[in-house]
């Protein structure tokens, strides 16, 4: 079979990264986790306190940036690497959360980004979730989906991950994070959230993990015909 992209498109919270690691893992590919990335420059522009509002600072501060993710054995997962330092749990904080929409709608931000991005496909064989993947970083991959669920599940679904790590959190602090990201993500004016032409929709708002993956599964192993 062919090796092909496979891009993953949604709002925050839908399920998006984790159908992406369990595809990657079932086919062998690559996982890439655009957000992560975002979300390590933004922890960086914060350690740094980089006015994002100036794009002298910005230039300057993605100048010192460097992304890698490296496999973590004990999770079996890909880590997110800011600068050499492990920063996977640190960017899930809420302060990272709050403020990385924002930060990722910036021109200079995103184009950085999404170079980097592009060049980690040039070999194929990959499965990257975001925002604007299908769109604008991979607009000729051969398997688009775009991931939704309804809002409250949505809600749910992040306050019972961040409540782990944080009990003091509040479902409505959760819910207004949640709207706030969503109207940024889709109004900002570089590459906004939206479906793609050619995207698969994938509802899985009544679904368990194992049934989205198995409908995943079945278009992508069509596309690797």
């Amino acid at each position: 079979m062919k090796k092909i992209i496979i891009t993953l498109d949604g709002y925050s919270s839908c399920g998006k990264s984790t159908l992406a690691r369990q595809l990657a893992r079932e086919l062998n590919y690559v996982f890439i986790d655009s957000g992560a990335m975002y979300r390590a420059i933004t922890l960086y522009f914060l350690r740094q306190h980089v006015d994002w509002n100036n794009k002298t600072e910005i230039h300057k501060a993605l100048g010192e940036i460097t992304l890698d993710f490296q496999f973590n054995e004990l999770t079996g997962q890909a880590d997110m690497y800011l600068n050499d330092e492990n920063v996977e749990a640190l960017i899930r904080d809420m302060l990272v959360s709050e403020h990385v929409s924002e930060v990722s709608a910036k021109e200079e931000v995103r184009s950085f980004g999404v170079a980097q991005q592009q060049k980690m496909g040039e070999k194929k064989g990959i499965v990257m979730d975001g925002r604007d993947i299908g769109t604008t970083v991979f607009p000729d991959a051969e398997l688009k989906i775009f991931v939704t669920a309804d809002p409250a599940v949505r809600v749910e679904r992040r306050f019972k991950e961040l409540y782990e790590k944080n009990p003091s959190i509040t479902i409505e602090e959760v819910k207004s994070n949640l709207e706030m990201r969503d109207y940024l993500d889709s109004n900002r004016e570089v590459s906004p959230l939206r479906m793609a032409e050619d995207a698969i929709v994938l509802d899985n708002t009544s679904m368990t993990r194992e049934e989205q993956l198995q409908i995943a599964l079945g278009w992508a192993k069509e596309k690797m015909k």
